[in-house]
């Protein structure tokens, strides 16, 4: 589990992260359910009466299953399943076999294999450097990790341009759904972009500004660097500031510095800046100063539509990267149940395999990763084998992709987004599936991003049949809906869901739902601890998949296309998507 909210799991205290290393000092608090389980009353958000199918009588998720699964996956034999390594390929090995014992199809022709290319890339701190020069010939190099944390995403030994002049580009987004282009007039090309992290509705809390407080994809650092070399930008630099970026500076320091595992591009990331970055928020003041700008008065402009790129008084900026570069190789696993009726229309299951594997040391070194992501690997399993096993088979193909390298920062998925399997427009939506904790029956199931497609609206009508509600995303300023795998193929237009178990138990509450949240960050959460018992309490893991079963289930079985709300920032894409 990666850049993701961990309150999925009851947890009230410190969000923690290990894809990009980001976590949130922030308490999160549980949000209240959502009143007489209907979507919460935002623009876009209305609920959608689908004519839902009568599902067959599908056969019972098997929790002998499912236990099994997640103790192999979690033994010390598969040593944390951390890829390229030979856990990892254990762990393929035996997915790959549990899809093939049910009887599903290879994803990628004859092979169940989607290769996923890696590569490590390490930044040498003592050759490398990020310079700020001054009108008048002074210099200024930012002390790395201190005030500034930089990499490139291009992949080759060294990297470096000279006398860059700096822009500060507001957000920089370019968001046409929301009338809003911070690039507009400006050329940036071979420049350095400064900008603001997160979106304009954060500050202002104006809910017909962007989404609100609520983060949209346009509030993401990643969605900022990709944007910054569409627009042909020499280097780009955000600003570090915690409550919209919703960690501290401690973690850009740790999780952006080191080696740093990226996939392996067939442009080699030629098409990304040659430095992508943080600064802190101080050294921002003292650049904003020095260019004769106010800090402050800049932060306000950028919140206007109207806003205009600035020159930063004619600084510029130097930069050059040494890197130390290594390979290597892993790969997605994916098969499906061809429908009966709908071979070439898909609905997706995904959940990642990975793990952090071994470390060094003496005792016990093997982070092996049941609660994560075990559980979710063994569940979409255990999803298509009662598809696979019902009499009735489902109209649609049911597809299922077990991703690699989640936890070095989604590149499984990433890659699979960049070359789907099956198309994008076929791909009728996705359910992602990461981290269940043994917890116990809840009486509510979390909602990631709540209030962004329709698939929410299939998921009311599952947990209504078992009588629980729908809890939104308590704190949906922090963009975790953008932080976990299916984020890679939303931004691609496919409608995906993110839910998991609640913190409302049956057995104590949201007492015992969050007490129980905090035991495992504290004590198992990314440590060697995350080990499977026999003890362990299954019913609330049985349901939260019974019920991600059936919301596929209704698409599998009909002929539904659930979308994006309208006003998400991807419901144009999917529309034009549907349009082709």
């Amino acid at each position: 589990m990666s850049i993701r909210s961990l309150f999925l799991m009851g947890i009230a205290s410190s969000l923690l992260a290990a894809c990009g290393g980001e976590k949130s000092e922030t308490p999160a608090t549980p949000g209240a359910p959502v009143e007489d389980n209907e979507p919460a009353a935002r623009p876009g958000v209305s609920g959608n009466n689908f004519a839902l199918p009568d599902l067959p009588a599908l056969p019972a998720l098997s929790e002998e299953m499912v236990r099994s699964y997640v103790k192999i996956l979690a033994s010390d034999e598969y040593e944390g399943r951390a890829p390229a390594t030979p856990g990892g390929q254990k762990t393929i090995e035996f997915i790959e076999g549990k899809m093939q014992e049910m009887g599903l199809t290879p994803a990628n022709g004859d092979s169940y294999r989607q290769p996923v290319p890696l590569v490590e890339l390490t930044l040498e701190p003592d050759e490398s450097s990020f310079v700020i020069n001054t009108p008048d010939g002074g210099s200024s190099t930012l002390p790395y990790r201190e005030e500034a944390v930089y990499w490139t995403k291009r992949v080759v030994e060294e990297v470096s341009f000279e006398n860059s002049e700096l822009v500060f580009v507001g957000y920089g987004v370019v968001a046409p759904e929301y009338g809003w282009n911070d690039y507009e007039d400006v050329d940036v090309t071979g420049k350095t972009v400064v900008m603001l992290v997160n979106d304009p509705g954060f500050r202002t809390e104006d809910p017909d500004l962007f989404n609100g407080r609520s983060m949209t994809y346009y509030g993401r650092w990643t969605y900022k660097y990709e944007e910054a070399a569409r627009q042909g930008a020499a280097a780009a630099i955000v600003i570090h500031q915690t409550e919209p970026a919703a960690y501290g500076w401690g973690v850009v320091e740790g999780s952006w510095s080191g080696a740093q595992l990226d996939l392996e591009r067939p442009d080699g990331g030629a098409g990304r800046v040659a430095l992508e970055g943080w600064i802190q928020e101080a050294t921002a003041e003292k650049l904003f100063t020095t260019a004769g700008m106010d800090f402050e008065q800049a932060q306000q402009d950028a919140l206007s539509s109207d806003f205009q790129a600035v020159s930063m008084g004619g600084l510029t900026s130097s930069g050059r990267i040494i890197n130390s570069i290594n390979r290597d190789n892993s790969a997605n696993v994916a098969g499906y149940l061809e429908g009966t009726t709908y071979p070439d229309e898909y609905v997706m299951y995904m959940g990642h395999w990975d793990h952090l594997g071994k470390a060094e040391g003496e005792g016990d070194t093997i982070s092996n990763g049941a609660v994560d992501n075990a559980t979710g690997t063994a569940g979409i399993l255990a999803i298509a084998n009662s598809f696979a096993t019902a009499e009735i088979k489902p109209l649609r193909s049911v597809l299922l992709v077990a991703v690699t390298a989640e936890e070095s920062g989604l590149l499984g998925s990433a890659y699979y987004g960049e070359d789907p399997l099956v198309p994008f427009k076929k791909t009728v939506a996705g359910i992602n599936i990461d981290a269940m904790l043994p917890n116990g029956a809840s009486k509510d199931l979390l909602v990631v991003g709540y209030g962004a497609s329709e698939l929410e609206d299939l998921l009311k009508a599952a947990a209504d049949k078992r009588g629980m509600y729908l809890r939104p995303d308590p704190e949906p300023e922090k963009g975790y809906f953008y932080r976990s795998d299916h984020i890679s193929l939303a931004k691609k237009g496919v409608p995906m869901l993110y839910a998991d178990s609640g913190v409302d138990l049956v057995d104590g509450g949201e007492e015992a739902g969050l007490a129980a949240g905090d035991d495992y960050r504290a004590n198992r959460y990314h440590k060697p601890a995350d080990e499977y018992s026999d003890d362990w309490n299954m019913e609330g893991i049985m349901t939260t998949l019974e019920v991600l079963r059936d919301v596929g289930g209704y698409m599998a079985y009909s002929e539904i296309n659930p979308n994006w709300y309208d006003g998400n920032e991807f419901r144009a894409l999917r529309d034009a998507q549907i349009a082709q």
